[in-house]
């Protein structure tokens, strides 16, 4: 008996054949004017449980896997396996989701968050985010790339979540083991490119745009012919993860870089508008945030407003600003933030290029916040993150570059400052490890490439070779886990309790999450190196960015009604009449 069934049905406009290949048996496939496949006659029993299977296209010998396979558990060349979303018994009812605003992120890479790199470790692990204050996880890719280990952004099928880190099932269990610790999931998530090994779509249609390119390599087919159901192929996932796995958000990674210029619907906003009517149907909020340096706001302008309406946006600029001016680095991009003035402004105005000169460009840069409209809370700010730490040649934390009291200062700029915060794992206890470029690909000359690639990529930026991991070595990988130990000890615990200490005051005072960017003022000398940032007259962060003490009048940074302290580092003062900042110290005052 055959049964008609949709559990099977592809995209490929390409193949002048298609055969479906399911637990060893072929079914031959019948095509519509649309270039969609379906089974002829589908056999019952591969109307449900689980089937392996894959497409013979144009009778070629080897299987292809489903371009929304959901799941692989041989890999990425493997045949895929029908995965049921509706199988896991959720018990996060009471879940009712978590708006961006005021809350806090904390971005963890699943394979070296845990030694054992698996979902089911890194839940053990919930508890520690509870303890510390965090709101949202946001975790890096996890679809499925060719190899064992890698950053997650190779991955060429979307659909799927990578079998070692336990598969789908697995994601959703973890998922909803953090709802129910009152804990919000946001995933990244990458559509302008695919990696390179495993990549099949080409095969199956124009999934691709020949005539532009990405950063990394040939775009993917947004506005060009047949581009619609590649449109649908990219929002249909975005869906996804917020539907079938309840994730509360998506960061998506470098917007830039997806190109459509001939539309007039820009895709993220028909991503935005496609998540909106999600929430809408759920009943809880959903957040897409952007990966961008572009100083936009078109981006996280509301659509009433001729915006694509994003929730939120990465700000490059806030971490380039403090990290400058607490590393004393003004290579490369960082040229642009020397001085505290940089701080102070994004501080107050959000984006420090808005409309500006930057010299690391050559050319004008970004576009002002509209900030009577915007609030704050739309950007995302750190002090580390995957990017920054891991694209350097040796991808060392700021640990390495700064003291306990500048990473003090760092903490409590980030946490207390008028955006959201987001914290990479280990930054909380300035973990030692370091976070570096590690791949595995199973192809000897691809790996060979990679690695010859990353030597000459910092060779031009005179790196010593002999201190740039080797990205197909798998100690580069292994040495890039957390050592958890550590963060119990000395210096490591002392930095713990004062992110604790930050995260419990912004939970507790509410001007320290007021989104108004007028109720935010900056006092600072750039050339004494003192900046006194003031939330609201009622909570106030003053650091000595010097190496040297400063004694600053309390009449200078308006402290004219008595404050106390909350908290301090490195010796920092409140005295009668001044605040007393010895080198790199910071003192957090509420009244």
């Amino acid at each position: 008996m055959a049964v008609s069934a949709s559990r099977f049905d592809l995209w490929a406009p390409r193949p002048e054949r298609v055969t479906l290949l399911a637990d060893g048996q072929r079914v031959p496939m019948t095509r519509d004017e649309d270039g969609w496949w379906r089974p002829t006659e589908l056999p019952e029993a591969l109307a449900t449980g689980e089937v392996d299977y894959g497409y013979l296209l144009d009778d070629g010998p080897d299987p292809r896997p489903d371009p929304r396979s959901r799941r692989q558990p041989e890999g990425v060349h493997g045949l895929s396996r029908t995965f049921d979303p509706d199988a896991h018994a959720w018990d996060d009812g009471l879940w009712r989701g978590r708006p961006l605003a005021g809350g806090t992120i904390y971005e963890l890479h699943l394979g070296t968050f845990t030694p054992e790199g698996t979902l089911a470790a890194a839940e053990q692990k919930l508890d520690h985010l509870v303890e510390l204050g965090i709101d949202f996880v946001e975790l890096l890719p996890v679809n499925g790339f060719n190899g064992t280990h890698n950053w997650g952004y190779d991955g060429v099928l979307w659909y799927t979540v990578h079998e070692a880190y336990g598969g789908p099932a697995a994601y959703q269990h973890f998922v909803d083991a953090c709802h129910q610790r009152g804990i919000g999931v946001i995933q990244d998530v990458v559509y302008n490119h695919l990696g390179p090994s495993g990549n099949y779509l080409p095969e199956f249609g124009p999934y691709f745009n020949e005539q532009a390119n990405s950063t990394w390599g040939t775009a993917v087919n947004l506005d060009g012919p047949q581009s619609d159901p590649v449109r649908r192929y990219v929002v249909e996932n975005a869906l996804m993860w917020m539907r079938d796995m309840h994730v509360d958000g998506l960061r998506l990674d470098a917007v830039h870089a997806l190109v459509d210029p001939a539309r007039a619907v820009d895709v993220l906003e028909e991503m935005a508008v496609e998540t909106d009517a999600l929430s809408a149907a759920v009943g809880r909020p959903l957040t897409l945030i952007a990966e961008s340096d572009m100083n936009n706001p078109r981006l996280i302008t509301p659509r009433e407003a001729g915006g694509f309406g994003l929730t939120g946006q990465w700000s490059d600029d806030f971490h380039h600003a403090l990290l400058t001016n607490l590393s004393g680095d003004t290579t490369g991009w960082f040229a642009d933030f020397a001085g505290l003035d940089s701080l102070a402004t994004v501080l107050t105005r959000g984006f420090f290029h808005a409309g500006t000169y930057s010299n690391f460009r050559g050319r004008t840069h970004g576009r002002p916040l509209d900030l009577a409209r915007t609030p704050a809370w739309r950007l995302v700010v750190c002090s580390a993150n995957h990017d920054q730490i891991g694209n350097r040649a040796d991808g060392s934390r700021p640990s390495s570059r700064l003291d306990s009291g500048q990473l003090a200062i760092a903490a409590a700029f980030t946490i207390l400052g008028p955006s959201t915060p987001m914290i990479f794992m280990g930054e909380e206890w300035g973990a030692s490890t370091p976070w570096a470029f590690f791949t595995s690909h199973p192809e000897h000359e691809l790996g060979e490439q990679v690695s010859q690639g990353r030597l000459e990529e910092f060779a031009e930026m005179s790196w010593d070779p002999e201190t740039v991991p080797d990205p197909q070595d798998p100690s580069t990988f292994t040495g890039s886990k957390l050592a958890w130990d550590e963060a119990g000890d000395g210096e490591h615990a002392d930095l713990l309790a004062w992110y604790r200490q930050l995260l419990a005051l912004r939970r507790t005072r509410p001007e320290v999450t007021d989104p108004r960017w007028e109720r935010t003022t900056v006092h600072h000398d750039a050339d004494a190196g003192w900046l006194v940032l003031d939330r609201g007259g009622r909570t106030a962060v003053a650091a000595n960015f010097a190496a040297t003490d400063v004694d600053v009048p309390l009449d200078r940074v308006g402290m004219s009604e008595p404050f106390g302290v909350e908290g301090s580092r490195g010796g920092a003062e409140l005295r009668p009449d001044a605040l007393h900042l010895p080198a790199h110290s910071v003192l957090v005052l509420t009244r």
